[in-house]
């Protein structure tokens, strides 16, 4: 059994050797004790997040249950001589180092995983510079406020007989908009001072959306009774986060797509038959007569503790994220501008054919997962109108079985995508260039 096949025989063995019982450990958690069973059994793959659960409830760290002690050590150092450029260190004495100065061996590594978090950190910022909208919206109106103070400003200044009348107008002009722009900069300081972790006091109507979504989960026990009916309506009247009615719009349709995605694919019959053959779009697609872009958004939204993480992007023709689910070691881009590898995009091109691909994102250590895509079309073209389409990506585990397929390196979008000479490259990459 390869090393990668056997995290759940390390959980097993540290949650024994810890005293926690199963059933416990599973609540902790928070997945089922039958799940939690078939992890320990080398039955179910594991996910980024429950793993990072797991490693915090059992006080170990993550490496040391998905690759074990040694393991971690080399492939640290192995990972840190993959990111070196020019001449780099020899990599047949990687075990000699890690034998005779494992102190230093460690401390490399350590340093190395810094300035992973540190590339992280830059990405994080450059997304929020890049798209936020609040941010572009605050500084436009700062602009437009100080323009205008200007222009009042000039016409006191430029203009000699100037009738009281249209002084006092002017004056009350700079006034209020002075007003105005210091209310704006205040609020822009404080959203700049805010921690990268908290919300924004005015965001986008998809943002809204999308964290509206994941404060439930993106499950809605609610849609998924035959007598669903007006559940979608109860669930907006009863939330009190999303301000704008664009955003509430936006998740009504959200909500009712997932009533019908779970009325053709019941909840139940969905996993009895996901215990039978595992999370195959493919065969559930056949199960169910359905269409494989139904499948992929009904996987996302099932619960997280009973099949574990999956990961979900949509587009539409023109390439516009419509819709994403986080998925933990493969970062999605907030608004447009996404890796053009993405199988997600190569499926506008070849609609209802499905295609599977190993995906690693450059530059991150991060592990490799599986990308499943199609493109559907929406609704019905005519002479008069164009047909449109909607492309799915769903992003699962890495499939043991399939370690020894090829893997395609992307980006997450090219600013911060560290990939040399890379043919669909719009725009040069800060993580090369610098600051």
């Amino acid at each position: 059994m390869s090393e990668s096949t056997i995290i759940g025989t390390r959980i097993r063995e540290r949650r024994i050797l810890s005293g926690i019982r199963q059933s416990a450990l599973a609540k902790e958690v928070g997945i089922s004790p039958s799940y939690l069973n078939l992890i320990e059994h080398n039955r179910r793959r594991i996910g980024g997040k429950t793993l990072l659960k797991l490693a915090e409830v059992l006080e170990v760290e993550p490496s040391l249950l998905s690759e074990g002690a040694e393991a971690t050590l080399l492939n640290g150092l192995k990972e840190a001589a993959g990111e070196s450029e020019g001449d780099g260190p020899e990599l047949s004495r990687t075990e000699e180092l890690a034998g005779r100065f494992p102190g230093w061996a460690h401390l490399l590594v350590k340093q190395f995983r810094r300035s992973q978090e540190l590339e992280r950190t830059v990405e994080t910022l450059t997304d929020r510079l890049a798209h936020d909208p609040y941010l572009s919206d605050s500084l436009h109106e700062v602009i437009s406020t100080v323009t205008a103070i200007r222009a009042s400003s000039s016409i006191l200044v430029e203009t000699k007989s100037l009738e009281p009348e249209w002084q006092n107008r002017f004056h009350r002009n700079i006034n209020e908009e002075s007003s105005r722009l210091a209310e704006g900069a205040e609020a822009l300081v404080r959203y700049l001072e805010a921690a990268p972790n908290t919300q924004a006091e005015i965001k986008s109507p998809q943002d809204e959306m999308h964290a509206f979504l994941a404060d439930h989960g993106y499950h809605f026990p609610e849609l998924e009774t035959e007598s669903a009916g007006e559940a979608a309506e109860a669930l907006l009247a009863g939330d009190n986060t999303m301000v704008s009615e664009a955003a509430r719009k936006l998740t009504k349709e959200v909500l009712l797509r997932y009533e019908e995605d779970a009325r053709k694919l019941p909840l139940r019959d969905v996993m009895v038959e996901i215990n039978k053959v595992g999370l195959n779009p493919e065969s559930l697609a056949r199960t169910f007569d359905t269409n494989m872009a139904r499948v992929f958004r009904r996987l996302a939204t099932l619960p997280e503790n009973e099949v574990g993480p999956i990961g979900l992007v949509v587009c539409d023709g023109s390439g516009s994220l419509t819709f994403r689910k986080p998925f933990p070691s493969f970062s999605v881009p907030r608004n447009a501008g996404a890796c053009a590898l993405w199988p997600l995009f190569q499926v506008l091109g070849q609609i209802l054919t499905p295609i599977r691909v190993r995906l690693r994102q450059a530059g991150r250590g991060a592990e490799a997962v599986q990308a499943l895509a199609v493109a559907e079309k929406v609704g019905r073209g005519s002479f008069t109108q164009p047909q449109l389409v909607s492309a799915h990506m769903l992003i699962l585990p890495d499939d043991p079985e399939s370690r020894t397929e090829t893997v395609r390196d992307v980006g997450v979008n090219c600013r911060i995508c560290p990939l040399p000479a890379c043919p669909a490259r719009r725009e040069p990459s800060i993580m090369s260039e610098g600051f």
